[in-house]
């Protein structure tokens, strides 16, 4: 399985390249952004190395990684991303603070959980923070329910 273009109504998701790390560093950069998750905002370099090891796999037949980010208006405001392992697909995304609140995240998650469909993934999972209502308000837009089981503190979402 391999990451292509697609699109929804307003966003295009491209596969990754280590050549939009340095636009990414930016659409990364507010602290806020990692208060749910954890981290700090990446240089350029760390992104590129990130990005560099996201390409490659993990070297396993079984087991595929999957980066797109998401373009709006010729400008990256994110990304999505999931790992495919069988039949099933842990996703996530991420939306720039200051494309937020303009129903992008949700749109890409929707268009994401619909791309997996399609390529006749089984089961979706999503983890999600108790405290962020926005991502379990996208969560649940995308077509999962969450589930009461809690690991590594955050929520398991399937569908």
């Amino acid at each position: 399985m391999i990451a292509t273009t697609f699109r929804t109504a307003r966003l295009a998701m491209l596969p990754l390249q280590v050549e939009y790390a340095p636009e990414m560093a930016k659409v990364l950069a507010d602290p806020a952004l990692y208060t749910f998750t954890g981290g700090e905002p990446p240089s350029v370099e760390s992104l590129e190395n990130r990005y560099r090891r996201q390409l490659a796999g993990p070297g396993r037949d079984d087991e595929h990684w999957l980066n797109w980010v998401i373009q709006y208006d010729d400008q990256l405001v994110g990304y999505v991303q999931t790992t495919v392992t069988g039949s099933t697909a842990e996703i996530a995304w991420v939306v720039g603070t200051d494309w937020q609140g303009r129903g992008y995240a949700k749109e890409a998650a929707q268009g994401l959980v619909a791309w997996l469909d399609e390529q006749g993934v089984e089961r979706i999972i999503a983890h999600v923070h108790p405290d962020h209502a926005a991502s379990a308000a996208i969560t649940a837009a995308a077509g999962l329910i969450r589930t009461d089981q809690l690991d590594d503190g955050e929520y398991l979402w399937t569908t």
